[in-house]
């Protein structure tokens, strides 16, 4: 699979710092970190680093956090498959060149509501599941074939046609999100908005504000990421009379901002944001999909663990990780990265065994997504490293993610 340029992220560091006339002490100090975390990322001796740390760099660097982690930029090639995922034509399907020239070339009979939204329903199972190549082959005919809707239809059928637009955008933002592609992500973002405006489901603002907040966050504008969720978050905050989904919806876009808030280091906003979604979630009872998201009980209790990570407190993570209620509930993607959090965890209390184990899970849940999530794949290669039997599972895990070495 394809990276960033560079055999690992202490390289890219080390290159980006030479670039710009930098001592390591003068990155650390620019990144507000230990010159210790930089030499020991620079030298390898450290393969694995807070999401924060990764920011704080990319910031001081000037780059953006996927390029240090090494984002994977395309999409692999399953054996078996008719339609190969391509990121050029995602990328087409989101930027038409007919945009440009002007009108709508296409001449097909527009497909019915009925076909369109099948096919969204389709889409958004497989996404749950990770099978992020399906995505990639089938999702730029589904924006395509709603485009052509939209343009063909009019009154509700048109409005129907925009929403399955709008969720189709999203879900190529988060796509090439997952690629390295935040640039490209944006410009499917603000397709999805503009499609928004010609819909009626005000819904679907709160979705593209949480969508939004995580493509920010991923570029590594955690301040606008936070900014985006809080500002929508304040304007559909719930009352008696809102439904379970606007609740959901609500609890979202706080854990978005409480993401964008820890990674600033901003250990009092994430423990309220936190304490509002908990109470939310408790309000609902049980987790409840939402556009494809899950929110509820569980989901909350993951977003803890992943939280305690982030602030490097990795004994009750441990410790809330057993807590998490129902964990099956939740799509295999999110029961991956749960998994993810806890082998993190596990790896700085120096469990390397544990953190197999929690790896290994993860695998089974959803073993595509694993391939495309640097996370994982640089704590599998930090936990091959200090393999010490040549069958270890986690060497044969690593050959199975294709991770290089």
């Amino acid at each position: 699979m394809n990276s960033a340029s560079g055999t690992g992220m202490g390289d890219r560091i080390a290159r980006l710092r030479l670039r710009r006339s930098m001592t390591q002490e003068q990155l650390a100090g620019r990144a507000h970190l230990s010159v210790d975390v930089v030499r020991k990322l620079e030298q390898g001796r450290r393969l694995t680093a807070r999401l924060s740390t990764i920011n704080a760099l990319a910031r001081a660097l000037d780059t953006e956090p996927s390029h240090l982690v090494g984002q994977p930029s395309t999409f692999e090639t399953p054996s078996a498959s008719n339609d190969l995922p391509s990121v050029l034509a995602l990328r087409q399907a989101v930027s038409p060149v007919t945009d440009l020239l002007g009108g709508e070339t296409d001449v097909e009979d527009p497909p019915s509501i009925t076909r369109l939204r099948a096919s969204l329903h389709s889409t958004s199972a497989i996404r749950r599941e990770g099978r992020v190549g399906e995505i990639g082959a089938l999702l730029p005919q589904l924006i395509r074939d709603a485009r052509i809707a939209a343009h063909a239809h009019s009154g509700s059928d048109a409005a129907a046609a925009n929403s399955v637009l709008a969720v189709a955008y999203q879900v190529a933002a988060t796509t090439l999100t997952a690629l390295g592609k935040e640039d490209a992500a944006f410009t499917a973002m603000e397709r999805s908005i503009a499609a928004i405006r010609q819909c009626d489901d005000p819904n679907l603002e709160s979705l593209a504000a949480s969508t939004l907040s995580w493509v920010l966050t991923k570029q590594g504008r955690l301040a606008d990421a936070e900014r985006v969720a809080l500002a929508r978050a304040e304007k559909i905050e719930p009352g008696f009379r809102s439904s379970p989904d606007e609740l959901a919806l609500w609890g979202v876009l706080l854990l978005r901002a409480a993401t964008a808030a820890v990674r600033q280091e901003k250990q009092a906003a994430v423990k309220d944001l936190l304490k509002l979604a908990t109470a939310a979630a408790a309000g609902m009872g049980e987790d409840r999909l939402v556009y494809s998201t899950p929110f509820g009980p569980t989901n909350a209790g993951i977003a803890k663990v992943n939280f305690l990570v982030e602030m490097a407190k990795n004994d009750e993570a441990i410790i809330a990780a057993r807590a998490v209620p129902d964990l099956a509930s939740l799509p295999p993607t999110w029961r991956a990265r749960f998994q993810v959090d806890r082998a993190l965890a596990y790896n700085e209390l120096g469990n390397n065994s544990f953190a197999t184990r929690a790896l290994l899970a993860a695998e089974r849940d959803a073993p595509e997504w694993m391939r495309y999530h640097s996370t994982s794949r640089r704590l599998v290669e930090e936990l091959r490293g200090h393999a010490s039997r040549r069958d270890a599972p986690v060497i044969a895990l690593a050959d199975r993610l294709g991770v290089a070495g």
